[in-house]
């Protein structure tokens, strides 16, 4: 048990090392490798025992948190290769991109002025899942490529898609609990 904390999270669940992964798989392994490890086995195994399986699980945890979140596996990968990312002290980026960002912005501000927010807000879900999906492949591409830095590029664009994701369903959620309410 104690020979997992000498591995990626990758070897952890016995996968390859790629940003391409199951996420069904990945939870199916999740759950088998939690009942071979969970605190719970080890109540009458001795002090000791408890504690590593605590710590074992926990490890568990965090390498099924990292890998089931897209953003968090790209730069956990970028990590792997030996790439030094800091990201507050990392403010340069495509400007096209970056206008694209601050137009979508506006349209995520102004969601809630719209005639029917909810259908704008699944247009613009719509939008912004086919660009997530279109950088995720990019950033794939670079990684099996090599190419590090590139990688990381599409791995901040990610980020920046995440968060409009997480900020738009956080809106329909408002307007919802609004109309219930």
């Amino acid at each position: 048990m104690s020979d997992l904390f000498s591995k990626n999270y990758f070897e952890i669940f016995n996968i390859p090392v790629s940003f391409d992964l199951d996420n069904a798989q990945l939870s199916v392994l999740y759950r088998e490798l939690q009942k071979e490890v969970h605190p719970d086995k080890f109540v009458n195994a001795g002090e000791q025992q408890s504690r590593l399986a605590v710590q074992v699980t926990s490890l568990v945890n965090q390498a099924f948190e990292t890998l089931k979140s897209p953003v968090n596996r790209a730069h956990y990968l970028l990590k792997l290769a030996g790439l030094d990312i800091d990201h507050e002290q990392d403010t340069t980026m495509d400007p096209m991109f970056l206008m694209e960002q601050m137009e979508l912005r506006e349209e995520i501000e102004s969601v809630r002025s719209k005639a029917d927010p909810l259908d704008e807000i699944d247009r613009l879900m719509k939008q912004v899942k086919k660009m997530l999906a279109d950088v995720m492949q990019s950033y794939s591409s670079a990684y099996e490529k090599e190419k590090y830095s590139e990688a990381h590029e599409w791995s901040r664009k990610m980020q920046f898609l995440n968060k409009n994701t997480q900020e738009l369903d956080d809106i329909a959620v408002a307007i919802e609990d609004e109309l219930l309410g």
